[in-house]
């Protein structure tokens, strides 16, 4: 092994061979006082330095090697590299606030700086965020959460008495009466029960056991949580999730996380983006070659495609479960979005009990909701919940250990949650007025959502299915053959290119539809409709104009 003597040593002689300088011009030669022999102190990193400047960089990084392989230079080099790191986290993709996002925010620097652009702001459509878009919240819901917060409030006159009372409610079952303390790890139990008469009321009086309610973090942490419980086994019978492309980015940013395999399924775009069960049979059969599928995942009304599943599509997909003994995962966080004439929203676990104890009491089944989508938009709170059917008891009182690892999710999301499923009722006070806002804010999303359909489908090049719910539109788009191949030749995905100086020339922040996945040959952009009207409107001719613009240019 080398010691730090015999590295000064080689430094030495490399210097000496170099441009035979004196030894004595090297720091940390000491003569001693008692004998003729020189001694050497410690390469300081300043030393070390100072005797490297004059090697060649091909020398420099042999002693450098040297060093590290005999642990000299060790405690230098950092843990955690990117080489050293979990490799499943470099495959995690996130396109909703991926490369457009960040420049996004840089742009809006370079206005706010004094920079000149042909726009004067960024209108950021490519996220499902309703308040930083100019949703107003619901007054009732605020009231509650700051009765919640600061209790002395319900002294004031000014509150209404149903928002006391439930706020009341709320803090006796909170520890200390405090929305500050921890609460039980699957949620505070009154809660837990308001949860359960929701999906009674909601599924036409279907039986619901608080016991089976776990109240999460936004729905995403229920998600990825399930996720976590299936994902098992090595090579090919390592795990199979079954996700809908295009679909919502947390699925395979998870699935990569979890070192778990994604696969694959198709929504049929020209039937408004339906779920095809041939389509279900050949992605299964596919996967079972290389994997063991295990769950299948279903967004309705669909991100990012806007579409609403009907209840005969949803039968179908459950005998599909049933026949293949995959274990289903229902993400309704957009149950109460449903704007298109003759659609309407059917649970998974609705749907399941009418069709009998056949499938009723064998399928497996979680579904997930949230308080930052439909009417409320409280994304920040983190607020959600999640209801497991027919699972293993030994599975359930894992789980139950595995959300005790995180203590609890946020207190406050769990007060909000319990407002979205107990609302003001007839005869309460608040009830009105929480009628109006509700109703506004959904006739709105409508509006928006018809409106945006109809000028996207007036642009050449541009075809844009109904947005029948949800948030988003998902239009496909004809791009020029030039277009494709300059985004080859710079690596990029043709749809990120014409993002990209969307983005650039206009101020337009939309996500690309490669983020999200589609089938190959298509290009696609997702847009929230959630900017207000006259906004929406602006946003919408621009992007028209841009359009027809990109085309000719490329052309």
């Amino acid at each position: 092994m080398l010691s730090s003597r015999n590295v000064w040593i080689f430094i030495q002689a490399e210097k000496k061979h170099i441009c035979h300088r004196s030894s004595q011009h090297f720091a940390g030669l000491n003569k001693s006082r008692d004998s003729s022999v020189i001694t050497t102190s410690p390469l300081s990193s300043f030393s070390l330095s100072k005797s490297l400047s004059g090697l060649s960089a091909a020398r420099r990084g042999l002693i450098h090697r040297k060093m590290s392989e005999n642990g000299v230079t060790s405690r230098r080099s950092k843990v955690l590299t990117i080489d050293t790191m979990n490799a499943t986290v470099k495959k995690v993709e996130y396109a909703v606030r991926g490369p457009i996002v960040q420049r996004a925010v840089q742009i809006e620097k370079e206005l706010n700086e004094g920079a000149k652009k042909p726009f004067t702001e960024v209108i950021k459509a490519n996220i499902g965020d309703a308040h930083a878009m100019g949703q107003q919240p619901i007054t009732f819901f605020r009231q509650v959460l700051a009765l919640c917060s600061y209790p002395e409030l319900m002294n004031e006159n000014s509150f209404p008495e149903d928002a006391k009372s439930r706020a009341h409610r709320i803090l006796q079952g909170c520890g200390g009466k405090s929305i500050g303390a921890y609460s039980a790890s699957q949620g505070i139990e009154c809660i837990r029960q308001d949860v359960a008469h929701y999906i009674e009321r909601r599924d036409g009086g279907v039986p619901c056991d608080p016991d089976n309610i776990y109240l999460t973090t936004g729905a995403s942490d229920g998600i990825v949580t399930m996720l976590k419980l299936l994902v098992s086994g090595e090579g090919q019978s390592r795990t199979g999730i079954m996700i809908s492309i295009p679909q919502y980015p947390l699925y395979s940013a998870a699935l990569a996380e979890l070192g778990a395999v994604q696969v694959n399924y198709y929504l049929n775009e020209e039937k408004c983006w339906s779920m095809d069960i041939s389509e279900l049979q050949r992605s299964l059969e596919a996967a079972r070659q290389h994997c063991n599928p295990r769950a299948l995942c279903v967004i309705n009304p669909g991100n990012p495609t806007g579409q609403v599943q009907s209840r005969e599509c949803i039968e179908e997909v459950i005998k599909f479960a049933a026949k293949e003994n995959l274990f289903l995962m229902a993400d309704e966080v957009y149950q109460d979005n449903v704007y298109a004439d003759g659609c309407e929203f059917h649970s998974f676990k609705k749907v399941l009990f009418e069709m009998g104890p056949e499938y009723s009491g064998t399928v497996e089944l979680a579904s997930f909701h949230s308080t930052s989508k439909c009417y409320m938009g409280e994304c920040g709170f983190r607020g959600g919940y999640m209801e497991v059917i027919n699972m293993d008891q030994e599975v359930k009182a894992q789980l139950t250990k595995l959300v005790s690892v995180r203590l609890c999710p946020p207190v406050p999301g769990q007060a909000l949650m319990d407002l979205v499923v107990n609302p003001p009722q007839p005869g309460e006070p608040s009830y009105n007025t929480f009628m109006k806002e509700r109703t506004a804010t959904l006739s709105n999303l409508a509006e928006k959502a018809k409106l945006t359909e109809q000028i996207l489908n007036t642009v050449p090049g541009i075809m844009c299915n109904p947005v029948q719910g949800a948030m988003y539109s998902f239009p496909q788009i004809t791009l020029p053959e030039r277009a494709i191949k300059e985004a080859k030749e710079k690596g990029q995905a043709p749809d990120m290119l014409y993002c990209m100086k969307l983005l650039e020339e206009t101020g337009i922040c939309l996500v690309p539809g490669s983020g999200f996945g589609q089938r190959d040959g298509t290009y696609h952009f997702r847009m929230t409709i959630l900017p207000p009207t006259e906004k929406l409107k602006i946003l919408l001719s621009k992007l028209k104009e841009f359009h027809q613009k990109f085309t000719q240019q490329y052309s």
